[in-house]
């Protein structure tokens, strides 16, 4: 005679498919997990996180044009999610929700693949979930963790966020801190712009910063007393370097300032996420957005939280920029505690970060 399992070990394989389109990467994702009971999941798996950069497309143009980047979500949507599917060997009939960013970000981008995901659970007639953006970056360092989701000073750095939130659990976040002008990642692409570097403009600061010295000029570290970032100074100082300097035919002097530039930045963001953890008497730092792929800002603040006694846990690099697996990974979330959302919910470019 059989015994039914204990009511942890019954579960059930469900599969879900999430866009990603706030920005310029357009994003398809197909995640598999086990759903048991008591609103609880586990053996979470991320099957394809399949992105499509479109950073050539705005090269020329040193920046995001957001007509252009509609148009291309649009014309590579429908494929990527065939080729998602292709891939994974799993039909469109055999998932069981869908899923896509509702804001922020650019409002044509969003309503390409909200209204895309939104058909497609219409037609299926499953589950839909409308995400937040940046929640999903704050989820993100526990893609395939155990466990899922603890209590953790998240900093959030991309091109356009700066962030720290006390997360005490999944849907329990309290920003403690944010930025009063540009972000992180918008300074580092200005700045690039000034130093007459390539799109997109981090990668490139960071490229050139490996063979600078970070102490050669003495850029500010802005409100040393306060946990707010603000870089628009930072970005001013580089600016009136320039003009008392400019720049030459020497490389020697374009990866100091890189490197100068780029330390400032880190400096400020380390210090101010110590600080936070420490006023909040919490021992764990995660680290997401674009801008955490940076490999000098994973290792300084690895150091520091190492010198702290704390736990780092970084996004893996795949799951750091826009990504489709970050927005699958909060659906589920949602699904297991059975928070679907409405097929009228529309975009929101202007979404803020929701406390619940």
């Amino acid at each position: 005679m059989l015994l039914n399992p204990p009511s942890e070990k019954i579960k059930s394989i469900k599969r879900l498919l999430a866009i990603e389109s706030s920005c310029d990467e357009t994003s398809v994702a197909i995640a598999q997990f086990e759903l048991l009971k008591e609103n609880r999941f586990q053996n979470f798996q991320i099957l394809k996180n399949h992105t499509w950069s479109q950073s050539k497309t705005h090269s020329p143009y040193g920046g995001v044009i957001p007509e252009l980047a509609a148009r291309e979500h649009s014309s590579k949507l429908s494929s990527l999610i065939k080729e998602t599917c292709q891939q994974t060997e799993i039909s469109l009939k055999e998932i069981d929700g869908f899923a896509a960013t509702q804001g922020p970000g650019l409002s044509s981008s969003l309503l390409v693949g909200h209204s895309f995901a939104k058909a497609l659970a219409c037609s299926f007639k499953k589950p839909f979930f409308s995400i937040n953006h940046l929640q999903a970056h704050l989820l993100s360092p526990f893609i395939s963790k155990n466990p899922p989701h603890q209590k953790h000073i998240g900093l959030i750095v991309s091109g356009g966020h700066t962030l720290l939130i006390h997360s005490k659990a999944w849907n329990d976040n309290e920003i403690i801190c944010s930025t009063l002008d540009d972000a992180a990642g918008e300074a580092l692409d200005k700045a690039a712009r000034m130093l007459k570097l390539p799109y997109p403009g981090g990668p490139e600061i960071e490229k050139m910063a490996k063979n600078g010295n970070n102490k050669a000029y003495s850029f500010p570290r802005p409100l040393p007393q306060s946990l707010n970032f603000s870089f628009s100074g930072l970005k001013t100082s580089l600016l009136y370097t320039l003009k008392k300097e400019p720049l030459t035919n020497s490389e020697k002097k374009l990866s100091d300032l890189c490197a100068s530039f780029q330390q400032a930045i880190i400096d400020t963001l380390t210090k101010k996420t110590i600080k936070t953890a420490k006023i909040k008497k919490c021992d764990c730092i995660g680290l997401s957005g674009g801008v955490a792929n940076n490999q000098s800002l994973r290792k300084a603040l690895k150091t520091a939280c190492q010198k702290e006694k704390f736990h780092f846990l970084p996004a893996s690099p795949e799951f750091c920029g826009d990504n489709a697996g970050m927005i699958a990974y909060l659906a589920i979330w949602k699904y297991s505690k059975q928070q679907k959302s409405s097929l009228k919910d529309d975009i929101a470019p202007n979404l803020k970060f929701a406390k619940h």
